[in-house]
């Protein structure tokens, strides 16, 4: 593409959730310019999710004759968790002291969110960075009025409107656009994967989606054999998936169920890190219930 003068080109950049979406079904209905919509396929997205996106392209060639632009890595997520090889020498000699395997990153990490990163946010910012340098695009996010202190410099039509993350889902709603009904299970509809869901989005995956609870307890026993009972090997602190499938299935049984850390030299027994009987937390579930986890 030639150079040309800022505002000939206009790139919106779709997460598939309810804010985005809502962002480029107004600009359409507002007549707003829209010459390129881009996506990044993690790989790990909802069945419903994926049906959504087909719909809003189907939509997105009916009213403007265009197409998704759809970015995704050339391995995935997987291939990221447990084979991608480690290069840099500093990584590679922390791995050998702490006898951790050369290759994979594990499970993503509250520091080191490799998965956003490299299947997200990367992608979207590298074509919308080109298509700035190439033609001085204009890129709009779908952030909405209730969230703007995200805001770092885009532009912005749900703030620049004043429409709420609320408001966004309902006009969805309005428009037809119900994620296969996502949301009226999910409070957000991210990867099915993600270590950072809340122990009830937990508790529903396993309900509604059991086919993909089975492949995430799959991906966990990978990554016990591979990294074992470190940060890299367990879904969250003190956590496997296998221990919460344990756990949530003695919850529908009423059964009692009680978590506890290995013992450490010196103590008479293990560290309690949570009960079901009892409610009584240990300092590392105490830790992950501050985080929203328990």
């Amino acid at each position: 593409m030639k150079k040309t003068g800022k505002g000939d080109y206009h790139a919106v950049s779709l997460s598939g959730g309810k804010d985005s979406t809502a962002m480029l079904l107004m600009m359409i209905e507002k007549g707003m310019p829209v010459d390129g919509v881009f996506w990044a396929d993690t790989g790990m997205e909802f069945p419903e999710m994926y049906r959504h996106i087909g719909k809003v392209d189907a939509y997105l060639f009916r009213e403007r004759g265009l197409h998704i632009h759809v970015l995704r890595h050339p391995r995935g997520f997987e291939w990221l968790m447990f084979d991608e090889p480690k290069q840099k020498k500093s990584a590679v000699e922390r791995r050998i002291r702490d006898g951790v395997p050369l290759c994979g990153n594990g499970w993503p990490g509250i520091r080191v969110r490799w998965c956003t990163g490299q299947l997200k946010t990367h992608l979207i910012t590298k074509e919308v960075n080109r298509l700035k340098g190439e033609c001085n695009a204009v890129s709009y996010v779908g952030i909405a009025h209730d969230e703007q202190e995200r805001c770092k410099g885009e532009r912005y039509p749900l703030v620049e409107w004043q429409v709420t993350e609320e408001q966004a889902l309902r006009y969805c709603y309005g428009k037809g656009f119900d994620w296969g009904g996502l949301y009226e299970i999910y409070h957000r509809c991210s990867c099915w994967c993600c270590p950072f869901q809340r122990i009830d989005e937990l508790r529903k995956l396993r309900k509604h989606h059991p086919e993909l609870w089975g492949r995430m307890l799959e991906m966990d026993a990978r990554a016990l054999g591979q990294f074992g009972e470190t940060p890299l090997g367990m879904f969250r602190k003190g956590w496997t998936v296998g221990a919460l499938d344990e756990r949530f299935e003695a919850e529908e049984q009423g059964r009692k169920f009680c978590r506890h850390r290995k013992k450490e030299p010196g103590a008479e027994e293990p560290a309690l890190l949570f009960c079901t009987e009892t409610g009584i937390l240990g300092a590392d579930a105490a830790n992950q219930e501050s985080e929203g986890f328990l």
